[in-house]
């Protein structure tokens, strides 16, 4: 029998999964499809405070946001990093003195350490507004971290099974019944058998199909409600230069990010707020939402662009606690836990929205719910942890950099920088003893090794293409179909053999 039965491979399901082994506990977690195949792959990338949510006066959830900013940075120095952005004033909104003002208290009310602070911008002096229309002419620049969110889910997944959890994807819940002290659950593995297991806990972290894990529960009447909005963004060829980010506010009020992606091989636009009431399952872009970040993007910056530069898009459901406010943009990014534990019976713990910066937070309050209604021991562990390949301090990153390009000097530089921004320290496993290309097996394309996809396999839970060029990786974006063909049936033989 399970401790914990965690329904849901999003970052808040692998987070609190993780959390819970390091803590002792008999973990399993089940996810219906892919590890961050859902809402965790489609972020705006970003561990932040929201700068926005102050103009809503959610203070406690920015500060406590910020307060995790750093601490996650220092768990996983390869795939989070510093970005600089800049806020560009415009005048038709608010007042200089009210923005600065905001920044103020985004930069003091974290407990920022290590991320420097708010400066002022002036056109002349300062690059970033080389690529803005003339007339912005000042602004300011600020401090957030950048992340790779499906890597960050699929790494705490992995240092999961590494302290003792079962994961198990492409694994469906379809029935959970109470037995009182206990719940038994009937897994669908895909292409097997269905499993039937037993647990002692429940926790529901299946994000978007929140609601539906509560109802496949039965177990209340009455129940906290999740609210889905959609958020899509945009890729297109670069925008602008170097390495500052660009933080807009449309004309309706709307908060637009501009990112430098892929080693600013791109720009990333985003996002949109739009209610969802579809299958979460089939979600797209619109043709309305790809014209609107276009619109906005065109608002700021001098090269103009149409739905006919984006090169790429991808969309998530937000899924939100329900608190019933009419503006989609407007309701709580905070989230909501919920526990049924009626008449003594085994609880069901239910997570409601939340972001993927405060996830490790939301784990620690799941863990201690658990606590207070099962007694078990165990003590909080994850501020001062390490994620698999992150295991140095900040300040040690120029130097595992200067190391593995040492050890690899055969190795073109592009391609093993990006390996040490996935793979941090463990770029060395998976490179082992390779003293050239030819040693790390067939190419495949963009980088992409035979080396690096049996360690993906192996170690990071990988049964398809898909989970490699989009979730492990974002080489789909630059390998030809071709490539991605030569992938696909490698993927193919493997799972018939």
């Amino acid at each position: 029998m399970y401790d914990l039965l965690v329904i849901g491979g999003g970052i808040n399901g692998t987070g609190i999964a993780r959390d819970a082994a390091g803590r002792g506990l008999n973990v399993l977690l089940c996810e219906k499809d892919d590890l961050a195949q859902h809402t965790s792959s489609a972020s705006t990338k970003l561990i932040h405070g929201g700068l926005r949510y102050l103009e809503h006066y959610d203070f406690s959830l920015v500060r406590k946001a910020l307060k995790e900013r750093e601490v996650l940075w220092a768990m996983a120095p390869h795939i989070i990093w510093p970005v600089r952005f800049a806020l560009p004033h415009n005048k038709d909104m608010r007042p200089a003195w009210i923005v600065r003002l905001g920044l103020f208290l985004y930069d003091h009310i974290g407990g920022r350490k290590r991320l420097p602070s708010t400066t002022p911008l002036k056109r002349g002096r300062d690059k970033v507004f080389d690529p803005l229309k003339a007339e912005f002419k000042k602004g300011f620049e600020y401090s957030d971290c950048w992340v790779d969110d499906s890597r960050l889910v699929v790494l705490n997944a992995v240092d999961a099974a590494r302290r003792g959890a079962k994961i198990m994807t492409h694994a469906c819940c379809t029935a959970l019944t109470n037995n009182g002290d206990h719940w038994t659950a009937d897994i669908q593995i895909q292409d097997a058998s269905p499993v039937q297991v037993q647990a002692k806990v429940v926790v529901n972290a299946s994000g978007p199909w929140v609601d539906d894990i509560v109802d496949l529960a039965g177990t209340r009447a009455e129940a906290a409600r999740v609210r889905l909005v959609k958020g899509s963004h945009i890729i297109t060829a670069p925008l602008f230069e170097g390495e500052t980010s660009y933080f807009f506010q449309g004309a309706d009020g709307r908060i637009i990010f501009a990112i430098p992606y892929l080693a600013g091989q791109f720009t990333l636009i985003g996002t949109t707020d739009v209610p969802f009431g579809d299958n979460p399952d089939e979600i797209i872009a619109s043709a309305d939402e790809i014209q609107y970040l276009c619109d906005c993007a065109n608002e700021y910056f001098q090269r103009q662009i149409s739905p006919t530069d984006v090169l790429s898009t991808y969309s998530g459901v937000r899924p939100l606690y329900d608190d019933r406010n009419d503006n989609a943009s407007e309701v709580t990014r905070d989230y909501v836990l919920t526990v049924d534990a009626e008449d003594d019976r085994a609880p069901l713990v239910s997570v409601f929205g939340g972001k993927i910066t405060t996830y490790r937070k939301l784990a620690e309050d799941v863990l201690d719910l658990v606590k207070k209604e099962t007694g078990f021991q165990g003590e909080k562990w994850t501020a001062k942890s390490h994620l698999p390949g992150g295991d140095y301090t900040i300040s040690n990153i120029p130097h595992i950099r200067q190391d593995l390009h040492a050890k690899y000097a055969w190795f073109d530089s592009f391609t093993l920088d990006r390996m040490i921004r996935a793979y941090g320290k463990r770029t060395a496993v998976l490179l082992g003893s390779a003293q050239c290309k030819e040693d790390l097996g067939l190419h495949y394309g963009a980088g992409l090794y035979e080396a690096e996809v049996a360690y993906l396999i192996e170690h990071e839970f990988v049964h398809s293409t898909e989970d490699i060029i989009w979730r492990r990786s974002k080489l789909g974006l630059v390998m030809t179909e071709a490539e991605i063909q030569t992938l696909n049936a490698r993927m193919i033989n493997r799972q018939s053999a």
